[in-house]
């Protein structure tokens, strides 16, 4: 064999070499994953809000990883701070060896053991108290680490001024009505800084039902010292308590919640009085019937019974629905009237006035 025959057997043995040697490091079909692509997305819905003495956070975590798989091992979450001053350009925030530049770690939140952050499902809140100082511009960021120790990008930057937020709402007060609650209060005369309570105010109206959790029914803050409830039910006890917004050109503060008062909204209006009241004396008895009063909160009907000119008194009653009632008079020959009410199911129930009177003389 030549020398040149020989050259190029080995350059085509080379080859074939090269191409088993590819085949053989691929363990089973797919392109390869780049290593940046597995790390955890980053969190999301990040936002700041002043909340009294301090700055309420708030965001979700990530449930996937930057390719689109799941995230199953979500372990912590590093939370960054950087203070600014109000109107100076917002600094990017970059990662670097798993902090990010130029902002201060102020948490790290393990999911195991949140506090003392809360978590409800993906959804994670945390109040950041740490050496505030009023009129400073501060700026947030999350990221999330899975089990491995690999950290996701920033998320969005969220960004608060920390303003002084005004003190509780003075003399609430509430006043039951039928299907309705009347509120009024008095503003707030200072802040939580000592400084005086200037305007404009917003307020938040918070109720509760029963022993729940006290929760917002304004949608938006709103500018007034009263407001009507009307979304709710009778019989039903309900609390009440009012916290007051701080509105600014740089920004909302809102302050801790007044002292709660209770309300019981009730019925007050009583049902018509029952019309067309007969009465049909037998043997031993005086039948009594009357038009059902067409109203759903009726509850039952009272029957009364007097004697010629004497007072009524109430000798029994029948269920809504019920129109009839058969008495038995104490004594023949006399000559009785009768009345007819309804009473509605309130938890004070109210009675409608007295229906015609009839008179009747016992057989």
């Amino acid at each position: 064999m030549t020398w040149r025959r020989a050259r190029r057997a080995g350059a085509g043995l080379g080859s074939v070499l090269l191409v088993l040697a590819a085949g053989a490091g691929c363990g089973k079909k797919g392109n390869p994953v780049a290593p940046e692509r597995r790390l955890p997305a980053a969190a999301t819905a990040l936002a700041a809000a002043v909340e009294g003495p301090g700055v309420d956070l708030h965001w979700v975590n990530p449930d996937r990883r930057v390719d689109g798989s799941p995230l199953r091992d979500l372990a912590l979450i590093n939370v960054f701070r950087r203070a600014e001053e109000p109107g100076a350009d917002v600094k990017p925030a970059m990662l670097a060896r798993g902090r990010v530049v130029g902002y201060d770690r102020i948490a790290t939140i393990t999911l195991d053991t949140p506090a003392p952050a809360t978590v409800d499902r993906m959804a994670v809140r945390l109040t950041d108290r740490r050496d505030l100082v009023y009129g400073r511009r501060y700026v947030y960021v999350v990221t999330a680490v899975d089990a491995t120790g690999r950290s996701s990008a920033p998320s969005p930057r969220a960004t608060v001024v920390f303003l002084a937020a005004p003190r509780p709402p003075r003399d609430l007060a509430a006043v039951a009505g039928d299907r309705q609650v009347q509120l009024s209060w008095r503003a707030p005369e200072a802040l939580i800084d000592g400084q005086p309570a200037a305007e404009p105010m917003r307020y938040v109206v918070l109720r509760a039902a029963g022993d729940a959790p006290l929760a917002a029914v304004t949608a938006e803050p709103i500018a007034t010292t009263s407001f009507a409830d009307t979304d709710v039910a009778n019989d039903v006890d309900y609390r009440y308590a009012v916290a007051a917004v701080r509105v600014e050109p740089a920004g909302q503060a809102r302050g801790a919640a007044s002292l709660a008062v209770s309300a019981s909204p009730a019925r007050t209006t009583p049902p018509a009085a029952p019309t067309g009241l007969v009465a049909i004396p037998a043997a031993g008895s005086v039948r009594l019937a009357w038009n059902e009063v067409k109203d759903p909160e009726v509850a039952t009907y009272a029957i009364y019974r007097a004697e010629q000119t004497g007072a009524f008194a109430r000798i029994g009653t029948t269920p809504a629905g019920s129109i009839v009632f058969i008495d038995r008079p104490p004594a023949a020959g006399r000559r009785y009237r009768y009345a007819v009410t309804a009473i509605d199911r309130a938890r004070r129930p109210n009675e409608s006035p007295h229906s015609n009177e009839v008179t009747a003389t016992a057989e």
